[in-house]
């Protein structure tokens, strides 16, 4: 087996290694390969052992996590970052997506999510928390509302607002590429409930798949 080595940046030391021993115990494919405690330290440790992910905290001393990111994609693009974060502030999520980073989850997330998210963004799916994918969408179409007339708004996406509170929340996973299954045990819902809600979803927008909803989803950005 190819193992997947991993860097943990976090300057909750304690955070970091308990992270670390669960990782090291539960995820056999995985190899913590370091720990950095701010982004400057995982700058230059990436410049001389450069991990295929890193678990990135966005909030630390000397060099935030975001800035990090932007560092270290420019020079080592191949380098899959997920954020991992207490808060879910709208801006740092859009800056960690823009800059590079390939995911962003909250931290209250079990390890065991943590794990199906790795393994996830390892074959290519990018790993957002559902609560962030939805207020990312939702807020992203209040500032555009803020700065086009509502008569602009209604004609680019009367879409958004035909979608039930819960509708929104499966429209925001769909558009990171999970699938009904991971929907189901995100959001806690039955598949059959899943299915549903998909169905209704697409009846109301009137797309045939999940690529057209993703091709929605990025013109509300």
């Amino acid at each position: 087996m190819n193992k997947l080595n991993l860097l943990l940046v976090d300057d909750q030391r304690m955070f970091a290694e308990s992270l670390k021993i669960y990782l090291t115990n539960y995820a056999e494919e995985v190899d913590i390969i370091g720990i950095c405690s701010n982004g400057k330290e995982a700058c230059d440790f990436v410049d001389n052992d450069e991990p295929d992910i890193i678990l990135m905290d966005v909030h630390m001393p000397e060099m935030d996590g975001v800035e990090a990111v932007a560092k270290i994609k420019a020079k080592h693009p191949s380098v899959k970052i997920i954020m991992l974060s207490t808060y879910d502030e709208d801006e740092s999520v859009r800056s960690a997506l823009i800059n590079g980073a390939s995911g962003y989850l909250l931290k209250d997330i079990s390890p065991t999510e943590l794990i199906v998210s790795i393994r996830a963004l390892n074959s290519g799916m990018i790993q957002i928390s559902p609560s962030i994918a939805k207020n990312l969408i939702q807020s992203t179409y209040v500032e555009k509302k803020h700065v086009e007339s509502d008569k602009e708004m209604d004609d680019k996406f009367p879409w958004f607002d035909t979608l039930t509170e819960r509708e929104r929340e499966i429209f925001a996973l769909l558009a990171t590429g999970k699938d009904n299954q991971q929907i189901s045990e995100e959001l806690c819902i039955s598949p059959q409930t899943v299915r549903n809600r998909v169905s209704t979803i697409y009846s109301k927008l009137e797309v045939k798949d999940r690529f057209e909803i993703i091709q929605l989803a990025n013109k509300l950005h």
